[in-house]
């Protein structure tokens, strides 16, 4: 079979390739510890459950409108509206099954084969295959653990060109769990209208943090114009199944947006759609997240400071995320050996600092994804490896 060569732009995502790894050797017998899958080990709310039940007994099977049910968009609206402090109308909402549709729209939408876009590195894998794979070419910008993570502002503006159409941040990030500062979001706005450059902001982990958040980007005055925001329901409630997920746009931008759906998915499922307007809108799903961030906090304290307590390995604290993204080059080993051999022979499932970027070498991602005792029991098995793995016995 002849394939097109675009094909061979994408990428692909390491998480899922360690977990089917892991999974293999799990069922040979062996335990697994398993920190390579960004995503919450909670159950979805009862609430949220029950309600997309219910709206399925009641008929809510069948096709919506391609960019989501009106009350579904106005309810997404009044959320992002109450985050971000300014207005936002349901018909700047697209709903989608599945964030990452959000960015690949908005390429197809707004950017040209030999268009630059600046992302972050380390960062989420997608960003980099996507812009590779519509002909774009992707200029990475480092997050530096000297900087919290954040972005060098100067280094920032001197790669910036006549080409470069859009930036993407995300902010929480995966996988560091930094923040921009409200600085580095203050400058930035001002570059974007000086440039005339659009903006992607990732803020599907806004709500999992633990402090408080500077303002949105698109909050600053002339942004809400170039600004999208990509977000949706899978990290907050504990959702990653259900896929939904959704952008906030201009309203020219969203109508673009809503033909490539009618081109595509036709639409998110209708049950999955009003289960949102639920978990958006119910105290009963707050309280829920509030007792699952409160967990996540106190699983990141434990990891971070046992991590921090291993010889070689030294662990910035993560703001917010569930990512813990911890220094592995005073071990003497590779980050990408050690994520391999801490698999293979630690039976610690995570993810080498490489995947996300060339800036993510010498690094190692954990997800505190599972409970307190088996982030114990990880922190054991990876001081025991790397005090029996000296930097001599590497190949």
């Amino acid at each position: 079979m002849r394939f097109a060569e675009r094909m061979s732009r994408l990428g692909t995502e390491s998480a899922f390739e360690v977990l089917a790894k892991a999974k293999q050797i799990e069922a040979s017998g062996r335990s697994m510890i398993h920190l390579e899958i960004g995503e919450p080990d909670f159950s979805t709310p009862d609430n949220i459950v029950e309600s997309a039940y219910s709206a399925m007994r009641s008929g809510a099977t069948h096709y919506t409108p391609a960019a989501g049910l009106p009350e579904v968009r106005e309810a997404i609206a009044e959320s992002v509206s109450a985050r971000g402090g300014v207005p936002v109308r349901a018909d700047q909402v697209v709903v989608v099954p599945g964030s990452k549709n959000i960015l690949h729209f908005l390429l197809l939408s707004c950017v040209e084969e030999g268009d630059e876009v600046i992302l972050p590195d380390p960062g989420y894998p997608v960003y980099r295959s996507l812009t590779d794979f519509v002909g774009a070419r992707a200029r990475p910008i480092a997050l530096r653990e000297e900087n919290g993570f954040g972005m060098d502002m100067d280094e920032f503006e001197s790669m910036i060109t006549p080409r470069t159409r859009l930036v993407i941040i995300n902010s929480p990030q995966n996988p560091t769990g930094g923040v921009l500062s409200s600085e580095q979001l203050d400058r930035l706005a001002e570059l974007a209208q000086r440039h005339d450059f659009l903006v992607l902001s990732d803020e599907i982990y806004s709500r999992i943090c633990f402090s408080e958040l500077p303002r949105p980007l698109w909050t600053r005055d002339g942004m809400a114009e170039r600004t999208v925001v990509l977000d949706g329901l899978s990290k907050t409630y504990a959702m990653c199944g259900w896929r939904l997920g959704y952008g906030v746009m201009p309203r020219e931008l969203a109508q673009r947006m809503e033909t490539l759906m009618i081109n595509t998915s036709s639409c998110a499922a209708a049950f999955t759609q009003l289960a949102a307007v639920e978990a958006l809108r119910a105290p009963e799903s707050e309280v829920a997240v509030g007792q699952m961030v409160a967990e996540f906090q106190a699983r990141r304290d434990l990891l971070v400071s046992g991590l921090n307590s291993v010889p070689g390995i030294r662990c910035h604290l993560p703001s917010a995320s569930f990512y813990a993204f911890p220094n592995v080059e005073g071990t003497g080993i590779p980050s990408r050996e050690l994520a391999s051999r801490l698999l293979e022979e630690a039976g610690v499932a995570v993810l080498a600092g490489e995947a996300f970027g060339d800036a993510g070498r010498g690094y190692i991602r954990l997800a505190y994804t599972v409970g307190r005792p088996a982030l114990e029991k990880a922190v054991e098995r990876i001081r025991e490896f790397v005090a029996s793995a000296s930097p001599a016995t590497v190949s």
